[in-house]
Formats: structure tokens, sequence, C-alpha cells
């Protein structure tokens, strides 16, 4: 399996809205399920930072998720231009491949 983190800060007045897009229902899962190689997103937010979010995202291998990528290049990056303005910060924690 292949995992990606990301981390956000949100900022106040957007965390609905985050939390439409990047909910396992959102329009981020909603872009990966054109994928048979995906498998599920979980969101989280930190109990004692509220803004604070984390996202796990789970595909079959490294490989599929790569070619998910390319198919979908344009779609996903019109999503990310999208949700720029919902974070006040946004980091890759990193990509995980289970052994």
């Amino acid at each position: 399996m292949f995992i990606i983190t990301w981390e956000y800060q949100v900022k106040p007045e957007k965390q609905a809205e985050f939390k439409t897009i990047y909910s396992p229902n959102g329009a981020w899962v909603e872009l990966f399920k054109k994928s048979t190689g995906y498998l599920g997103t979980e969101l989280l937010r930190d109990g004692t930072n509220p803004r604070r979010y984390l996202t796990i995202d789970r595909w079959n291998s490294k490989e599929e998720y790569e070619v998910f990528l390319s198919q979908w290049e344009m779609e996903y990056k019109a999503l990310d231009a999208q949700c720029e303005g919902l974070t006040e910060s946004e980091s890759l924690i990193g990509k995980w491949t289970t052994i």
C-alpha cells in the first residue's frame, strides 16, 4: 500500500468549506475515485488546535498513484488551485509504503 499524508492550517472562516472539499465524501475523493488504485481518504482534526488538519490518502501502489496523476493532471491542478484560499499553510508530511 502507498500512503500520502498532508498537514493543513485552515483559515478560521474557511473551515466548513475545507471540511466539505477534503472529507471522505468531498471533491478530492471524487477525483481520486477515477482511479481503480485509490483505496480511501481520512480527514483528521487536531484535538488541541482545531484549525490543524491531516489527510491520509491510501493507494494500492505508488505506480497506480503516479498513473492517476498523469491521467488526471489538469483536473488535479484545477482543484488544487480552487483550494488555495482555504489554508494558511499546506505541507506534505510524507509518502509512505507499507512493509
